[in-house]
């Protein structure tokens, strides 16, 4: 059985994916207190908007001259 601190890549895997991981969570942690911070900025203004609905049923002579 081969002895583990001889495998030296192994450990340098492990380092690597345990940095990886302490990085990503500190940008996540980073990234959620700036944003609970700063109030929400609304990046489009609304509007209000007119909608338009035009029913159509099947004795329509719009609905024939279509079709």
């Amino acid at each position: 059985m081969s002895n583990w601190t001889s495998l030296w890549y192994v450990w340098l895997i492990l380092l690597t994916v345990f940095l990886l991981l302490l990085c990503g969570i500190t940008a996540s942690c980073i990234k959620f207190c700036c944003r609970k911070k700063r109030p929400p900025v609304e990046t489009f203004p609304r509007h209000p908007y007119d909608l338009t609905a035009i029913a159509i049923d099947s004795d329509s002579t719009a609905h024939s001259t279509v079709t």
